[in-house]
């Protein structure tokens, strides 16, 4: 079959990798918990202007996400129109408002009403950014052939929890979400290509000043890892 990948004669070059002491591995470790730990979902975005050199920064952070055979499957749209900020909220609240009546079912919705959520997004609309971020399910080759993109979700995926850090780290906030059938009309509305399929639409600002959160707790250590 036609190669689909790098060239076969990609250079390898020297790796040098930056070595810490142990106390310092263990004083970054620390720290970048501690500052990944202020991560909270917000929703309840101020319209406060936040640097466009930011969200390309954090932007860029993801695209350094591993991905299968170096395909980088992912496209991040950045809409800060307010019209199209708009629309997207009308698709998403048209699709949520069923998914909470009809589709997600009453354990789901039930299990939703302890965080206050419910198919209004006003954040769609005050949040000075949003993003998009795409899987692209495959690619095309120069030729116009389908390039195979490997794990494309499990790579874009990974690209997001890299994103999350990075936007936590300049001081922005979100709320993850995954808006139910409303894929395919957002790809439309942002003129996507069809190898492109909505994963996560990213809401990114500052909180209110008057946002609330659930209070929360996270699982301690010894209930998430093992050691063997």
């Amino acid at each position: 079959e036609e190669w689909q990948g790098l060239d076969e004669d990609v250079a390898h070059v020297p790796f040098f990798a930056e070595r810490y002491t142990e106390d310092e591995m263990i004083k970054r470790s620390k720290m970048f918990y501690e500052l990944l730990n202020k991560r909270r979902s917000v929703r309840f975005l101020s319209g406060e202007p936040v640097p466009r050199e930011v969200i390309d920064n954090v932007i860029r952070t993801a695209g350094t996400s591993p991905s299968g055979a170096h395909t980088e499957p992912w496209t991040f749209v950045v809409v800060q129109d307010p019209y199209l900020k708009h629309k997207i909220r009308e698709i998403v609240e048209e699709e949520e408002e069923i998914n909470y009546k009809k589709r997600m079912g009453d354990r789901w919705v039930n299990d939703l009403k302890r965080l206050r959520t419910n198919w209004i997004k006003e954040y769609l609309d005050t949040a000075p950014y949003l993003i998009l971020i795409f899987k692209q399910v495959y690619g095309r080759l120069p030729n116009g052939k389908k390039k195979t993109h490997y794990y494309n979700e499990i790579s874009v995926s990974i690209a997001c929890g890299i994103l999350l850090a990075a936007l936590q780290n300049a001081g922005l906030y979100t709320v993850t979400s995954t808006p139910l059938n409303c894929g395919p009309q957002l790809r439309v509305l942002l003129q996507r290509p069809p190898n492109e399929k909505l994963l996560l639409l990213l809401p990114v600002g500052y909180p209110k000043k008057d946002a609330t959160v659930p209070a929360l707790t996270r699982k301690p250590l010894e209930d998430i890892m093992v050691v063997m």
